[in-house]
């Protein structure tokens, strides 16, 4: 059987691959999973339901809401709001489940459906199978008093931000700063949890009619912000995604700053003021060399994961990490939120310029990036990477090379039949030949 659920959740072309139908039979079927855990607790399970703006989800909401009411769950329904505040408000509701429907970065025609289990947390691979095979499975549908009811919660908003706010060490006074809110679930949120955290705001893409959610903006698109941050002569701007679950800044320059450089800038700040769990950031394999030089400078330790959102908070949960996330601007600050905020993480970016007096240019600098060439080996047999001898040879004799001013990591993909030749080196150049080298040796090696 394929495997409906992918890194996060179920995604497809809204109404093609992702249909009501399909809406509905996941939503009984995890009632059915997760909405046990409130019946063995002795009350009527009961379930948070959001959404992004795009238009899709207003029917994938209504099959949502129908499938998990018809399965005898309480359903409250917040509407439009960002991923991360959907997580929050899961937990202070003490729901059994929450339900985000959102395609994230991707755009407009695609939508998702995220589950989230008690406490607003992601669920594991074993839930989410689990959830998967009992769909469409014989059931006993509840009758009369023990069909589920549903209510609209309008303060969602309100407690998502003044929890933002509550997580602050210090105010954002004196900082103007432009916001792409992507026509997504922050554009209404994030403005005004900026604004009341002290800084002058410019806005980008905030409509919500849906149409236009990651449309040559936001975090997939920043080019528009880098433009506003230095028309209006802006100390920062902060990019957003179509969920706003990820966050990617510009600084006064209009030079982008990524995952990498964000993570490090907190992490130093957290470490600092000794907060920092175990001294030690979690990020993905992926993750720039510059970022393990510069933390390993500032006695920060690194762990590192697979590349995806949910390997690192499976490693933060594990070791009791607190601070992670990958280079696309998904950070987890553990202490916070139980999943990438890419508000939360804009705003601590932002109070950490504030408490210092520095600018995002010279708060980002600390990590020097190593320019980065990935190649797409195609037409490879995947599984033969690992016991390739002559490939494990070429890798090593390529790391020898680097030394400690480079790194190799090949890796298949998870998406599609490919596998990723990745380089590191001190010029672009170095970088560019020695992954031209090793992609020329995975494809003889390991060609079909």
């Amino acid at each position: 059987m394929t495997r409906l659920f992918g890194t996060d959740g179920v995604r497809g072309l809204a109404n093609r691959d992702l249909t009501a139908e399909l809406a509905l039979d996941l939503a009984v079927a995890a009632a059915h999973v997760l909405g046990e855990v409130g019946a063995f607790a002795g009350h009527r399970p009961h379930a948070v339901v959001g959404r992004d703006p795009r238009p899709s989800g207003e029917f994938l909401e209504a099959a949502v809401v129908a499938g998990l009411a018809s399965a005898g769950v309480d359903v409250i329904r917040v509407g439009i709001l960002p991923t991360p505040a959907v997580a929050y408000l899961t937990a202070q509701h003490g729901a059994d489940l929450g339900v985000m429907l959102s395609a994230s970065h991707n755009a407009m025609p695609d939508n998702g459906i995220k589950f989230f289990g008690r406490g607003g947390n992601k669920l594991d691979d074993g839930v989410e199978d689990a959830i998967q095979t009992r769909m469409r499975e014989p059931w006993d549908r509840p009758l009369g008093h023990d069909i589920g009811r549903v209510s609209d919660d309008t303060t969602g908003a309100d407690a998502y931000v003044a929890h933002l706010l509550s997580t602050l060490p210090n105010r954002l006074d004196g900082l103007r700063v432009v916001l792409d809110c992507a026509n997504g679930a922050a554009s209404q949120v994030a403005p005004r949890a900026f604004r009341e955290a002290g800084a002058e705001v410019i806005v980008l893409a905030d409509a919500i009619d849906g149409w236009a959610i990651n449309d040559n903006c936001g975090s997939t698109h920043p080019q528009a912000l880098q433009a506003a941050v230095l028309e209006h002569g802006a100390h920062a701007g902060i990019a957003h995604d179509g969920d706003a679950d990820r966050c990617l800044a510009v600084d006064a320059e209009g030079a982008l700053v990524d995952g990498d450089q964000i993570m490090a800038v907190l992490a130093i700040a957290m470490n600092e003021a000794g907060t920092l769990a175990r001294n030690t950031l979690v990020a993905t394999v992926m993750s720039n060399l510059g970022l393990k030089l510069a933390l390993r400078d500032a006695n920060v330790s690194i762990v590192e994961t697979g590349v995806g959102d949910r390997y690192v908070l499976e490693a933060m949960r594990t070791g009791d990490y607190n601070l992670g996330g990958e280079q696309s601007g998904h950070v987890v600050m553990l202490d916070h939120a139980t999943t990438g905020d890419g508000a939360l993480t804009g705003l601590h970016l932002l109070a950490r310029m504030a408490a210092t007096g520095r600018s995002l240019a010279d708060l980002a600098s600390v990590v020097h990036r190593l320019p980065q060439v990935l190649i797409n080996v195609g037409g490879v047999e995947k599984s033969g990477l690992a016991s390739n001898v002559l490939v494990a040879a070429a890798v090593a004799q390529a790391e020898s090379e680097l030394g400690d001013t480079g790194r190799v990591l090949l890796r298949p993909s998870g998406t599609e039949p490919v596998i990723r030749v990745m380089v590191e080196a001190a010029t672009a150049e170095q970088s560019q030949q020695v992954a031209e080298q090793l992609a020329v040796v995975v494809k003889r090696e390991l060609a079909l």
